[in-house]
């Protein structure tokens, strides 16, 4: 292996958690008197705040090549944008070490620094600057930024009158020039439209093509495999494997089959996804799968009693693309009910002959005419032990086509009460 870039060395960050008890609602009056009183007073029977340590990051190690293109990946809170941070000196470490020969550049958040007043030629000299580029290197690429961006015609006008599109794509174009000697990247190919999408990815292709050290973050897994081949993952501030990328994306994919699909966190305004759960015809959890069996979601939903609320469940592959969906308005007429409470729907779908492996379903209530209430990604998994020689997952999405994207339902939804 070439010279290590980059060394990482038992790194760790610590935060405290302060958790008050019994502490009401003060105002800043309120807090001045009791910093003159403290002295007088009793705790009159209040607990005292503890104070909890919280390891974003533990025991952290791991070498990068010169010239290496490594994906990092992990569910949320896996310690994926720390640890970024403090290879890109945002934050300090609490423990351990960082070692990086060269010059490095962070695109951690597309469009920091864009001044709305300011044209879009004015902000790509400011953009840059603010990313590390010198003025030479911004001339030097200002036709190929301006050219990439597709912003020619409006250059000269300020960015506030840009479309959210146009915005971002100047703000990547920007980014995506640098020539640092390491390049850290994190999710910036999620936005904009499925094109620009494309022309990003190509981009990221070659800069890493050009010899560039890349550390890449995302969630799109098709994405972390076609332009890495080594990953990193990380689960609960861990490093729980560290090498070729198709088998990182495996484990991932298994942590994801392990997690509790129970335990749903967060809410939405209308509704809470309580739990979901995949079952058999008899209603017992079903964790393997055979094609042409019966296959039920169970779906426990509080609402309160807004019309026309819907469910919408989509069938995930391991590589985190959306291949189907099944939603109550599939069906003429059938929403969860305009009357608050706890609902359990079962949808009976058809997933057709899909390839042995793993697959989840994201699960979100909607508002017709409206935006998802409460998304809830890998609301449950399931693992496909067997499939017809002669067809595939694609062949599946094939037959579906993206246009239509429904996964048929066998039966009506079933929307019962629930306790």
């Amino acid at each position: 292996m070439s010279e290590a870039i980059l060394s990482v060395e038992k790194l760790g960050k610590r935060y405290q958690l302060t958790h008050r008890h019994d502490a009401p609602y003060t105002t800043l009056r309120d807090t001045i008197a009791a910093v003159f009183s403290a002295p007088f007073k009793r705790t009159n029977g209040r607990r005292p705040a503890t104070v909890d340590d919280f390891w974003a990051l533990r025991d952290v190690s791991f070498d990068i090549a010169r010239g290496e293109v490594v994906g990092i990946i992990g569910r949320n809170g896996a310690g994926k944008s720390t640890l970024l941070k403090i290879l890109s000196r945002i934050t300090e470490p609490t423990a351990g070490r960082v070692t990086l020969r060269g010059r490095v550049a962070s695109l951690l958040e597309v469009g920091t620094g864009f001044h709305p007043e300011l044209t879009g030629r004015e902000n790509i000299f400011l953009n840059g600057a603010i990313l590390g580029m010198t003025r030479q290197e911004i001339r030097r690429n200002f036709d190929s930024i301006v050219g990439f961006a597709e912003v020619e015609r409006f250059l000269d006008t300020p960015v506030k009158r840009y479309s959210s599109g146009m915005y971002v794509r100047l703000a990547f174009a920007v980014a995506a020039h640098l020539e640092p000697d390491v390049l850290i990247v994190d999710e910036v190919l999620a936005v904009g439209d499925a094109e620009f999408q494309k022309k990003s990815l190509g981009k990221m292709h070659d800069v890493s093509r050009g010899g560039r050290t890349v550390l890449f973050v995302s969630h799109n897994m098709a994405a972390i495999n076609a332009l890495t081949r080594r990953a990193l993952l990380l689960d609960q501030g861990a490093i729980v494997f560290d090498g070729a990328t198709a088998e990182a994306v495996a484990q991932y994919s298994h942590l994801a089959v392990r997690a509790d699909a129970g335990a749903i966190a967060g809410r939405g305004t209308h509704t809470t996804i309580v739990s979901v759960a995949v079952v058999d015809a008899a209603g017992a959890p079903l964790a393997r799968y055979q094609p042409g069996d019966p296959l039920r979601l169970a779906i426990v939903v509080d609402t309160d009693g807004s019309p026309r609320l819907s469910i919408e469940a989509f069938l995930v592959d391991a590589m985190q693309q959306k291949l189907a969906m099944a939603s109550l308005h599939q069906f003429e007429g059938i929403s969860l009910p305009a009357q608050a409470g706890r609902y359990r729907v079962v949808m009976e779908v058809q997933p057709g002959w899909l390839a042995t492996g793993n697959y989840s379903f994201d699960v979100t209530t909607s508002v017709v005419n409206s935006n998802w209430d409460h998304y809830v990604d890998g609301a449950a998994t399931l693992e496909v032990v067997a499939s017809n020689p002669g067809r595939g997952a694609w062949d599946f999405r094939h037959d579906l086509g993206y246009g239509a994207f429904a996964l048929p339902c066998v039966s009506p939804p079933q929307i019962t009460a629930a306790p």
